[in-house]
C-alpha cells in the first residue's frame, strides 16, 4: 500500500480541534519612556503670609522629591504692585542642602555626612565669599560626651568644643588689637547647667562676660533671676499661671529700670488673647490669635491661621495703629 501524501496528514480546517487555542493577540506598541509610568506628579504645599504693616506677601512652595527624600522649596516676597523680591530656592536632604540666593547670586552649601555610628563630618560653603567652614563631631565612649573641631576655611583659627551632660566648653584662638598691636589669645566660652533646690542653675561665660541664671518653676509659679558679671547688671522674670488658660509674664532690669509685662489667656486650642506694654519703647499692645500660634499652620482649622495687633504709643493715643498677619496654607 502506497504511503499517504503528505498533505493527507493536515487536516482541514473544518476538522481542527475545538479545543485548539485561537492565535495570540499582537504585541501592545513598546513604551519609549516605560519607567516614567508609574510615576506620580509631587503634591506641592503653597504657603502665603500677608503682613499689613509692611504691605508685603511672604509666599513658600515646596514639594518633597525623590520618594520623600528631599525637598524643593522657592520663596520670595511681593507686593501690592506684584514686583518680587528676595527669590530664593532651595534643595534640602539628609546628606545636602542648598539655598541659592536669585538676587545676590549666591548659594550656600550645606553638607552632613556619617562616616561612623560615632564620627560625623560638617562642611558649610558660601560660594560667593568663597568662605566656609568644616568640623568633625566625635561621640566619646560615655554616653553625652561628645569633642568637636572645626575650622573656618580657608583661613582662621580652630576651635575646639567639649560636649557633655552639664553643658560644654570652646576653646578657640583669636587675635586682639592691643595698642595699635596684634595679639593672639585663648578665648574660652562655655555654658554649665545643673539642677539645685527644684531649678536650674546655669552660667554662661562669653567674651569675658559671666551671666549667672537661676530658673525656678512649678506648676504655678516661675521665677529667673539673672546677674552679669562684671557689669554687676541685675534683672529677674516672673511668671504666674492663675488657670490652665490665664498667664502674667514679667520682667525688670534693675540696671535701666525698663520693665515689661504680658497677660495671655487662651480659648481652647485656636484662639488666644494677648496684651502687654514695654516700658523701653513705651509701648502697649494687645494681639488675638485665631489658630494655634506657635502650632504649625496644617493642624489649624482651614490651615489658616490670623492675628490681629493693636499698638499704642503712650506718648501719643492719637497715633494707635491696627495691624493684622494671615496665613494659608494649600495642598495641591
Amino acid at each position: 500500500m502506497a504511503d499517504p501524501s503528505p498533505q493527507s496528514a493536515t487536516p482541514s480546517p473544518a476538522l481542527q480541534s475545538p479545543t485548539s487555542e485561537p492565535p495570540s493577540p499582537p504585541p501592545p506598541p513598546c513604551s519609549v519612556f516605560p519607567s516614567l509610568k508609574g510615576l506620580n506628579r509631587p503634591k506641592l504645599r503653597v504657603t502665603s503670609e500677608f503682613d499689613s504693616d509692611s504691605l508685603l506677601f511672604f509666599n513658600k512652595v515646596s514639594c518633597k522629591i525623590f520618594d520623600n527624600l528631599a525637598k524643593l522649596k522657592l520663596s520670595f516676597h511681593n507686593n501690592a504692585q506684584r514686583e518680587v523680591s528676595q527669590p530664593q530656592v532651595s534643595f534640602t536632604s539628609k546628606y545636602v542642602s542648598v539655598l541659592y540666593d536669585v538676587e545676590e547670586k549666591n548659594a550656600f552649601v550645606k553638607s552632613t555626612v556619617d562616616v561612623s555610628p560615632r564620627l560625623q563630618l560638617r562642611a558649610l560653603h558660601n560660594v560667593k565669599a568663597q568662605q566656609g567652614e568644616v568640623a568633625m563631631e566625635a561621640n566619646l565612649a560615655e554616653p553625652g560626651y561628645s569633642l568637636e573641631l572645626s575650622s573656618p576655611v580657608p583661613i582662621g583659627y580652630p576651635r575646639a568644643t567639649l560636649k557633655f551632660p552639664l553643658g560644654e566648653v570652646s576653646v578657640q584662638e583669636k587675635e586682639v588689637e592691643e595698642e595699635e598691636k596684634s595679639k593672639r589669645i585663648v578665648s574660652v566660652n562655655g555654658v554649665l547647667k545643673r539642677q539645685a533646690m527644684n531649678g536650674v542653675c546655669s552660667a554662661l561665660y562669653t567674651d569675658e562676660e559671666l551671666r549667672l541664671r537661676y530658673a525656678y518653676k512649678d506648676k504655678a509659679l516661675s521665677f529667673i533671676p539673672t546677674i552679669s558679671l562684671p557689669s554687676n547688671a541685675v534683672s529677674f522674670a516672673f511668671k504666674r499661671q492663675f488657670s490652665p488658660s490665664d498667664k502674667l509674664s514679667y520682667w525688670y532690669n534693675f540696671d535701666s529700670n525698663m520693665w515689661s509685662a504680658v497677660y495671655k489667656r487662651t480659648y481652647g486650642k485656636d484662639y488666644k488673647f494677648k496684651a502687654g506694654y514695654d516700658s523701653d519703647v513705651r509701648l502697649g499692645w494687645a494681639s488675638l490669635w485665631v489658630g494655634d500660634e506657635d502650632g504649625k499652620v496644617k493642624t489649624t482649622p482651614m490651615k489658616m491661621k490670623v492675628q490681629f495687633m493693636l499698638q499704642v504709643p503712650q506718648d501719643d493715643i492719637k497715633t494707635s495703629v491696627l495691624m493684622f498677619r494671615v496665613k494659608k496654607r494649600w495642598d495641591l
